[in-house]
């Protein structure tokens, strides 16, 4: 019970830095039992609402988890605007100073850079830029085991003003 909470509400900041910058908002939550599906078999074709969004936005930030060992601390962003990939970067960097923020492709893994056509990040008519975060900073491994609130774990907070930031900031 406890696990599955703090799991659920660890993603749930996407929605808040939306919010807080005045962003418009589109999520995909998976189930947290739910095989992986890659970005790119999400089809506005197929989804009248992400056709919607897409069509309405100029730019977009997408929110990723990944874990991978040896990764732990490391943020990485991806997609196909890089001049937006580095604004969020800067933002990551000034509020997240104990993570390593990469958004140099070449440092990212090639499966992370968010770089596939149909990839929802790159639809958008100025594209965008995929955030793929471990598990520490999205407040769901041991390291936040007793945090109980209020609000999300201290660098899920830090992360939702980032984002808050660079939305809010972009121009």
């Amino acid at each position: 019970g406890g696990l599955l909470r703090v799991l659920r509400a660890a993603m749930r900041f996407v929605d808040r830095a939306a919010d807080a910058s005045g962003a418009s908002y589109y999520g995909v939550h998976h189930p947290p039992d739910a095989a992986h599906l890659s970005s790119h078999s999400f089809d506005p074709q197929h989804s009248p609402v992400l056709a919607a969004f897409l069509g309405h936005v100029d730019v977009v930030i997408t929110v990723h988890g990944y874990g991978r060992a040896g990764h732990w601390a490391s943020l990485l962003v991806g997609g196909g605007n890089r001049e937006l990939a580095d604004h969020v970067g800067v933002h990551l960097r000034r509020r997240l100073p104990a993570y390593d923020v990469r958004t140099d492709l070449d440092d990212i893994p090639r499966d992370l850079r968010g770089l596939h056509p149909d990839n929802p990040v790159n639809r958008p008519r100025r594209a965008g830029a995929q955030l793929e975060l471990p598990p520490r900073v999205r407040g769901s491994t041991p390291m936040w085991w007793d945090w109980e609130g209020p609000g999300p774990a201290p660098h899920t907070q830090s992360l939702i003003d980032a984002l808050a930031d660079a939305a809010a900031s972009w121009r």
